[in-house]
């Protein structure tokens, strides 16, 4: 069992296993990683000003270009759980980020999420440039996370170890 110490990155948000996430393998299912890993997106926006007030006066939002999400270990109903966040690169006009879900109690990695988000102009529904007060703060998150490790799950491709087919060739 992990130590609340390896915890990487910073949380942004905790929860409990619902029942209605639960599926036929008595464990959360996936659907309700992707939930749980957006609604810990949402709570990151809120901190770097995205907030729906900002949304919603200033027509400026994300969309989300890519996720990844690996399964490490299994949540089961009624499990607390927190996510972390951390910054991977930003530029004017996107964030890559990376969201680590954990059990609180036993504190073991559960799963991860990798999100590419490109800001949008909801006028236009374009890529646009952030809001400069927005950039600012995902400065600020970026170099308050101190120097960070490329998560191993981080750009990973998926594949299988000794395929029995392969579309990249011959086996």
């Amino acid at each position: 069992m992990a130590s609340a110490t390896n915890v990487l990155g910073k949380e942004v948000s905790r929860g409990v296993v619902l029942p209605e996430w639960i599926d036929n393998n008595a464990h959360m299912n996936v659907a309700y990683y992707a939930l749980a890993f957006d609604l810990a997106v949402d709570a990151l926006w809120d901190r770097f000003g995205m907030t729906t007030d900002h949304v919603r006066d200033a027509n400026s939002s994300t969309f989300t270009l890519e996720s990844h999400v690996t399964y490490r270990r299994e949540l089961r109903q009624s499990e607390p759980y927190l996510i972390t966040a951390q910054v991977m690169a930003f530029s004017e006009k996107g964030i890559h980020q990376f969201q680590r879900m954990y059990h609180v109690e036993e504190h073991y990695l559960a799963a991860t999420c990798e999100w590419l988000h490109l800001h949008v102009d909801m006028k236009t529904r374009r890529v646009a440039p952030w809001p400069a007060s927005i950039l600012e703060r995902i400065r600020a998150c970026a170099i308050a996370q101190g120097e960070v490790i490329r998560p191993h799950e981080a750009g990973r491709k998926m594949q299988l170890n000794k395929p029995l087919f392969d579309t990249d060739g011959p086996t």
